[in-house]
């Protein structure tokens, strides 16, 4: 890649660059409700700003807290543009785990010893991040699950298995993630409810009109994403929670493309449950959580059965701990939840509407350039001033599979790219192909890198075709 992708080395942590912006941006601005116990030291508080050029692009200046970025891949810089699936891991959130196992380390709950009591205050710290960062009313109203996946798993065996019966409706649109499909298939035959699907416009998003007039007195659920993770679309979420609740149905929104990207906040969106996963948003892989309004909560039987989600337990009968116990049984994902903590702390340092911001310029950039190559197909809508695409494009080219893009890109230019359905076959099916490329970015990537991508995408085709 040459000057175009120099990795600058090592220094003191880029995120000392953004604090003067913090206090006005994203969730820093919001009032927490007490301060974490758990501290990662030399490094909480006190980051002190230094001088940037104005030209200088969100993207350089945090790459170098992503040591990962800075390795090379078959004798090139690596390119990393696989986000949709997961992010990186900052030094921040690294060292954060690295701390917790040396310093905290024990169960939760539990213990009336220092340690103990230390690791539960930074297990329950982190949910009150998790909370403030997507604006919840009650930090009881986070549920710390394994994944996203897990989430709605809950929500369908807990929430789905009392509330749905013979002939109700779960609503979805063609374009959702395997994860919010296969959940409600399960619960809808064994509870007799059925999935009804919306399709596309000729724009190529959800289309929102169809999903209003498919709402009646048997829709109980909406299920939908925020973000899609192949469109690249944004749905309007606030309306649909209208409409949805005008009939009496409940809306579960799939944020885990969204709460990494942009400011989330559950109170003005109004949904009644929200799921999104750790490892999409610099933070450790095996966690994720679910967001509920209390009133739900509450009255939903556990999901799991064991220690840690109950009252008492007698030979015959148990009785159930409160929300959120009642949901987590048996150990946590405990040093997972303290780098979730971290990672939301490195993005509010940081100010989510900052990153939204430079990502809608990387994803015009991305999208713009892709188009200008001949036979590429880029799927989802055309980006505009009033049109908004999160900064992935799903793609293919004419005559070639898009597995054979991939391991080209990678091996002859470093370049991760994901290739294959997504998670998304249905809506892969609506487009009559059984594949896509997909390129994916998140705010430590450049224009530079996109660059490099469109040329190494060039040469792989012309390697195709000759």
């Amino acid at each position: 890649m040459g000057a175009l992708c120099h990795f600058p080395p090592p220094c003191h942590s880029s995120l000392s660059k953004l604090l003067s912006n913090s206090k006005s941006q994203g969730v820093g601005s919001r009032t927490r409700r007490r301060s974490s116990s758990f501290s990662i030291k030399g490094s909480t508080t006190a980051f002190v700003p230094l001088e940037h050029s104005e030209s200088t692009s969100l993207g350089d200046i945090t790459r170098s807290d992503f040591p990962i970025l800075r390795q090379k891949v078959n004798g090139r810089d690596l390119v990393y543009m696989d986000n949709a699936a997961t992010s990186q891991k900052p030094n921040y959130v690294l060292k954060a785990l690295k701390e917790y196992y040396e310093f905290s380390n024990s169960n939760v709950h539990r213990g009336v010893h220092y340690l103990s009591q230390k690791a539960t205050t930074a297990y329950e710290n982190a949910r009150e991040k998790v909370a403030d960062f997507i604006n919840a009313s009650d930090h009881r109203e986070i549920v710390f699950t394994r994944n996203a996946t897990e989430a709605i798993n809950l929500v369908a065996n807990s929430w789905g298995d009392v509330n749905l019966g013979d002939g109700d409706e779960i609503l979805l649109t063609v374009a959702e993630h395997h994860s919010a499909i296969v959940p409600w298939q399960i619960v809808a035959k064994k509870k007799g409810a059925s999935l009804k699907y919306v399709g596309l416009t000729t724009g190529e998003v959800p289309d929102i009109e169809k999903l209003k007039k498919a709402l009646s007195n048997k829709t109980k659920l909406v299920v939908t994403h925020h973000v899609s993770n192949t469109l690249g679309s944004v749905h309007p979420i606030e309306d649909i929670v209208i409409w949805s609740h005008e009939v009496g149905a409940r809306v579960l929104l799939d944020a885990c493309q969204s709460v990494p990207h942009m400011m989330v906040d559950v109170q003005k969106l109004n949904v009644d449950f929200l799921v999104a996963s750790s490892h999409k948003m610099c933070g450790p892989t095996g966690i994720g959580f679910l967001y509920g309004k209390i009133d739900l909560l509450s009255s939903m039987p556990p999901f799991l059965g064991g220690g840690e989600m109950i009252s008492d337990v007698f030979q015959d009968y148990s009785t159930y701990a409160d929300p959120p116990s009642r949901f987590e049984a048996g150990t946590p994902a405990i040093a997972e939840a303290v780098g979730l903590g971290a990672a939301i702390e490195y993005l509010s340092r940081i100010g989510m509407q900052r990153i939204h911001d430079y990502e809608r310029e990387l994803a015009d950039y991305l999208y713009y350039s892709l188009t200008s190559i001949p036979n590429v197909r880029v799927y989802g809508p055309v980006p505009s001033e009033f049109v908004h695409r999160a900064a992935l494009c799903s793609f293919n080219v004419k005559n070639i599979h898009p597995t054979d893009i991939a391991t080209i890109l990678n091996e002859e230019h470093g370049v991760a790219i994901r290739s294959g359905h997504h998670c998304a076959q249905p809506l892969h099916r609506y487009f009559g192909v059984n594949a896509s490329a997909r390129a994916s970015l998140y705010f430590y990537n450049t224009k530079e890198e996109v660059d490099h991508f469109i040329q190494a995408l060039r040469e792989t085709i012309n390697f195709f075709s000759m």
